[in-house]
């Protein structure tokens, strides 16, 4: 598989683009909406903060999405740059005898 060169999209940048600029609607307004400070959704906008599992379930609601969506686009977003980030983890090896412990 060829391997990504650009970052994936921060799911911040998503809600941004595809909800809040088309609906007109503010950080407050969606801070409202999901029951959440004005802070929190600013820090996820502007893609200084990332989505959990609380988040992923508020925003599917308020988007009729699913979590997973919000979940696998934070996942890629933090692969794409744990991988970058640091090359300790290209350093592990396999462990030994995992053929027989999964036979």
């Amino acid at each position: 598989m060829k391997e990504r060169t650009v970052a994936p999209t921060h799911p911040g940048g998503i809600i941004k683009r595809m909800y809040l600029e088309p609906l007109g609607m503010t950080n407050t307004a969606l801070a409202e909406a999901l029951g959440v400070s004005r802070k929190t959704v600013s820090k996820i906008v502007n893609e200084r903060g990332g989505i959990n599992t609380d988040m992923a379930l508020r925003l599917s609601r308020a988007f009729n999405t699913t979590p997973d969506l919000w979940l696998n686009l934070q996942r890629n977003h933090d692969l794409w740059h744990a991988t970058r980030k640091s090359k300790d983890w290209s350093k592990v090896k396999p462990v030994k005898g995992l053929e027989a412990v999964r036979e």
